[in-house]
């Protein structure tokens, strides 16, 4: 019966330690993400598309994030075969998609909440008809969640990406704005 007693008493606090464990708040975020791509020698692409991430409170000042976006676009590539007078060029279009997990450090003033983050995991880019790749990426940035009602808020937000496709180190900024629900 002692043995029976001593099991329980076990299990039962290491269920309220483990309940300790669980983020009691954080947010999901869902909205419009601008990416300017760095994908190429000629120059820098504009992309349109969405992001969306999960955050979760593990410290009042201080959440993990899951940050997944898409983004799709299209870029003119001068086709190698140049003739001494013409230069033919051809519209790619291509798409990016980044899966980013990391620390966010916030502070809530009144009703803005402003924040910094640091990300970190993979990205894919693949072009229609030509090829794709697959590379590690990072992620550093900020931004500002507006409160309009208790549980909704509105998020601007500003990344410094860097991708390393085909074997090149590309420099890109992703812009994102849209609704955040925290909970």
């Amino acid at each position: 019966m002692r043995k029976i007693v001593l099991v329980v008493s076990a299990l039962m606090l290491f269920t309220v330690l483990a309940s300790a464990q669980i983020p009691t708040s954080g947010n999901v975020f869902v909205g419009y993400s601008y990416y300017n791509a760095d994908l190429s020698s000629l120059g820098r692409s504009s992309f349109n598309g969405w992001t969306g991430s999960l955050e979760g409170k593990v410290l009042p000042f201080i959440g993990i994030v899951a940050d997944v976006s898409e983004t799709y676009g299209s870029e003119n590539v001068q086709i190698l075969a140049c003739t001494a007078l013409l230069c033919p060029s051809s519209n790619i279009s291509a798409h990016e998609q980044n899966f980013l997990f990391g620390p966010r450090a916030s502070v809530s003033v009144g009703k803005i909440r402003p924040f910094a983050e640091i990300l970190f995991g993979g990205a894919h880019i693949g072009a229609r008809g030509g090829s794709s790749d697959t590379s590690f990426a990072t992620a550093i940035g900020g931004g500002i969640d507006y409160k309009i009602i208790r549980p909704i808020a509105w998020r601007f937000e500003g990344d410094y990406v860097q991708t390393r496709f085909f074997g090149a180190t590309q420099n890109n900024v992703r812009l994102s704005t849209g609704i955040v629900l925290r909970f």
